[in-house]
């Protein structure tokens, strides 16, 4: 496919693009609604239950944030995207050129992103962040032996011996110390580029959703779920740690597994064989930034069942193998690291925070994140789930395009999502540390009606302008 082809300009602009007879706006409604309404319980049990005991370590439940009204430098330019995107987002998205439209996509996330976080100032809001007493550059000095450092990984990890590493890197593969030990290493030491790392590899995650969206379900759909990337309501956590990077990361991972699916569908090239091994190796990195991120393998298999082909699979596995070889040569083992985080988390908040309460609160916060637009859209999705299926796994069938496409890909970003919720390893912070999921959920918006879009990018924009500015949601 041309890179400035538009394949799907016959249908008409307004059309919805949920499946016919599936529900309409007043359905999306009842969704946004049954959205708001969880939030809103979530709200007031987590903050009964937290005055009671304190149990679910938060001081403002279902979100790990506290009570802080306030503006600040990231203020205007804050509200002057969010307008922009609203008024003009849906009209350009449907107008500029592809690789414009990536780049216009990126840009804007980008801003959108720095633009909250410049709510809290640039030290506090960006240089700070991952400056912390829980954060990976506390630790660059232990790194000055990388094999060393490696080797003796594991023995830090839980709470008792002498030395035990700072949350966030006990709770990581090395992998994400080592982003930052590389960094110090080229010069580009610090808070500030550790922040700005993970906000431009962060903000390029939408360009990557975009790619993956055109050429699994068409360019129609990316088109119309580019604004809702853009200005994602999780945009106010990228800007804070490191789970924006990781998102950014596993995206790319995906886009080129469906670049390589689509094309090797059709015609094999050395192009297709590159991006799948590139899709591999970005896999098995991210394997290595986040245990919780092998749930990635969700959407990648959803790439493969969507594209009828199984030819990536050899280059992607030899990519998958690279990190998972090196990293088990030099002396960090994976399989034996990660009981040693499940107890490590067990000392600390998690071993305290009340499952009953966090199995549907994550939910909760998960709402906040995605915003009441993607609620909407992914009500669509499911509707269209059944019969999509039912054409994907039908043998003798053409591959699922279109909304179908669209419908299972969200579907196995929110099997990963559910997964993880219901593992009890994810109790709280999930606004901040399923963004590499929430990417694969905001999509489903573009299938609510174009007419309909300026007012739930509205809400969108709302919602995450109101957490940035009412809360404190650092670390």
């Amino acid at each position: 496919m041309k890179t400035e082809e538009r394949s799907d300009s016959s249908r008409p602009a307004d059309e919805p693009a949920a499946p016919a007879g599936r529900g309409g706006r007043r359905l999306d409604l009842v969704a946004a609604g049954a959205g708001a309404l969880l939030v809103a319980v979530a709200c007031g049990v987590g903050w009964a239950w937290q005055s009671a005991n304190g149990a679910l370590q938060a001081h403002w439940p279902p979100l790990l944030a506290s009570w802080d009204p306030h503006v600040g430098p990231g203020t205007p330019a804050a509200l002057a995207v969010a307008a922009a995107v609203v008024a003009y987002g849906p009209a350009l998205a449907d107008r500029l050129p592809w690789r414009r439209l990536l780049l216009t996509a990126w840009a804007t996330a980008l801003a959108w992103i720095l633009s909250l976080a410049l709510i809290e100032g640039w030290y506090r809001g960006v240089a700070r962040r991952l400056t912390t007493k829980h954060e990976y550059l506390r630790v660059i000095d232990r790194f000055e032996d990388i094999p060393a450092a490696l080797r003796g990984f594991t023995d830090h990890i839980v709470v008792g011996p002498p030395g035990n590493w700072p949350a966030h890197v006990a709770g990581h593969p090395p992998g994400a110390t080592l982003t930052f030990v590389g960094l110090d290493r080229i010069g580009l030491g610090g808070g500030a580029w550790a922040g700005v790392w993970c906000i431009v590899l962060g903000a390029s995650g939408v360009a990557a959703v975009l790619i993956a969206v055109r050429a699994l379900a068409g360019e129609h759909l990316a088109r119309r779920a580019a604004p809702f990337l853009a200005l994602a309501p999780f945009a106010v956590w990228t800007g804070t740690s490191a789970d924006g990077y990781f998102a950014g990361v596993a995206a790319w991972s995906i886009a080129l597994l469906a670049l390589a699916a689509t094309t090797a569908r059709t015609r094999p090239t050395p192009l297709a064989t590159l991006a799948a091994l590139a899709s591999g190796l970005l896999f098995g990195w991210t394997c290595y930034l986040s245990y919780g991120l092998t749930l990635i393998a969700a959407p990648l298999g959803a790439v493969l069942l969507l594209t009828r082909t199984v030819r990536p699979v050899l280059p992607f596995l030899t990519g998958a193998l690279v990190a998972p070889l090196a990293f088990t040569l030099t002396g960090f083992h994976w399989w034996e690291a990660y009981p040693q985080l499940v107890e490590r988390y067990y000392q600390g908040a998690g071993g305290v925070r009340p499952y009953a309460y966090w199995v549907w609160g994550n939910l909760a916060a998960a709402t906040f994140a995605v915003g009441l637009a993607a609620v909407a859209g992914l009500r669509r999705a499911l509707a269209a789930t059944p019969d999509a299926a039912l054409h994907a796994l039908r043998p003798g069938r053409p591959a699922p395009t279109g909304e179908a496409a669209l419908a299972l890909l969200t579907l196995a970003g929110l099997l990963a999502l559910l997964a993880a919720d219901l593992s009890g390893m994810s109790k709280a912070e999930t606004e901040r540390i399923w963004q590499p999921f929430f990417l694969w959920l905001l999509p489903a918006a573009g299938l609510l009606p174009l007419r309909d879009h300026r007012a739930w990018l509205g809400a969108q924009a709302l919602g995450a302008l109101l957490v940035n500015h009412l809360l404190w949601t650092g670390w």
